[in-house]
Parts: C-alpha cells; sequence; structure tokens
C-alpha cells in the first residue's frame, strides 16, 4: 500500500529531535545547492529522485540516525540528502560503491557541499565490504544490484537496532527481497511509492 503520513509519522521518535545538534549557518543551502547542480549537469547517475531523496532525509532525521549505511553511494546524490539529516543529527554515513570513477566523483561532490567529513566512501564490492560496518546501524539504505538485495538484507539486519530503519529503493524491481522483508515475523513493512518507491522496513 502507498505509505501515508500517518504511517510516516508513526516511524519518528519524539526523543530523536531532542538529540539534534545546530548544523552551520548556511550548512542546509550549500548541500541543497550541490543537489540542484547535480541534477542540471545531469551526474546523477542510477540515483534517485529527488522525492525519494526527500524521504530519506525525512526519515533518517526523524529518528535522529546517528550510523547510516548506504548500499550504492553512485555519484553521491543520495548521500547528501542523507547528509541534510546527518548535520542535523550529528552523525556519519557509510557508503559503498564499486565503480571507482562514481566513488570519486562522490567524494568530490561531498566535498562541494562540505559534507565530506559526514561521509566515508568505501570502495568495493559491498557484498564483502558490508562485513566491516560496526553496528549499531541506525539506518541502512539499498539501491545496488538488485538481484543482491536479499543477501544485502541478510547481512545488514543483525547489525540494525531494534527501532532502526532498513530502506529499498525500487520496490517494483525486487520482489524476492519484498517477500523476504514481509515475510519475517521480526520486521513492520510498508510501501513509499513516490519517485521510483520505496521499501520501509522497521525491525521490532
Amino acid at each position: 500500500m502507498k505509505l501515508a503520513p500517518i504511517l510516516f509519522l508513526s516511524l519518528i521518535m519524539p526523543s530523536a529531535f531532542a538529540q539534534n545538534v545546530a548544523a552551520p549557518a548556511g550548512a542546509e543551502e550549500k548541500i541543497l545547492s550541490v543537489l540542484r547542480r547535480m541534477v542540471d549537469s545531469r551526474q546523477t547517475y542510477l540515483s534517485v529522485p529527488a522525492e525519494d531523496g526527500k524521504a530519506l532525509r525525512l526519515l533518517a532525521e526523524a529518528i535522529g540516525a546517528k550510523n547510516v549505511v548506504e548500499i550504492g553511494t553512485s555519484t553521491g546524490y543520495s548521500g547528501l540528502w542523507f547528509c541534510l539529516a546527518l548535520q542535523k543529527t550529528g552523525g556519519h554515513l557509510t557508503t559503498f560503491e564499486i565503480d571507482h570513477p562514481r566513488a570519486e566523483q562522490a567524494r568530490q561532490h561531498f566535498k562541494e557541499a562540505n559534507a565530506d567529513g559526514l561521509v566515508t566512501v568505501v570502495e568495493g564490492n559491498a557484498h564483502e565490504q558490508v562485513a566491516k560496518v560496526k553496528g549499531p546501524v541506525d539506518l541502512a539504505f539499498i539501491d545496488a544490484d538488485k538481484e543482491g538485495y536479499v543477501d544485502y538484507l541478510n547481512k545488514l539486519l543483525p547489525k540494525l537496532r531494534p527501532g532502526g530503519l532498513i530502506l529499498a529503493h525500487n520496490l517494483d524491481m525486487v520482489p524476492d527481497y519484498v517477500k523476504a522483508v514481509t515475510a519475517n515475523p521480526s520486521l513492520e513493512t510498508i510501501f513509499y511509492r513516490e519517485g521510483h518507491g520505496l521499501v520501509v522496513t522497521l525491525k521490532k
């Protein structure tokens, strides 16, 4: 079903907002300006659309995410949406990218947005590299090889804290993943169908 506003609100933990820190003046606009330029110059290779980016930012900030993991950096577009939240929560993004040129582009975009201090870009095969992630993870986002989503899920779930979120992009392209999360009694899953669609899963 489509994710209604009330379901978004049900994921918000009021205590998370009390943990937010003051971002430097102009920090948000700096990131937004880089996001706009990336779109205008078509440097958003295989990235989320803005509708999904806004959802990533909202969910990360709503739960006060400190430790965010992203599978599939691309050129850093989705990562910058997370940075909008992390500059307020005081958190950090660890993002995995298999393609060196795209990883380099992402690093440059994070630097241009003055957000490079919020992000660690890890190059290599995330199926292997994700084992190095230290928990507890507050939020994980999967947007990489579609046939690998279930493997990523299985490797990330043990590291995800209770009350944490795991998000998967392109929900209509990953039926095996959708089946895995909806059949697991320890998870609660809803679907956000704006943009290219997100599978939003809460670990109970």
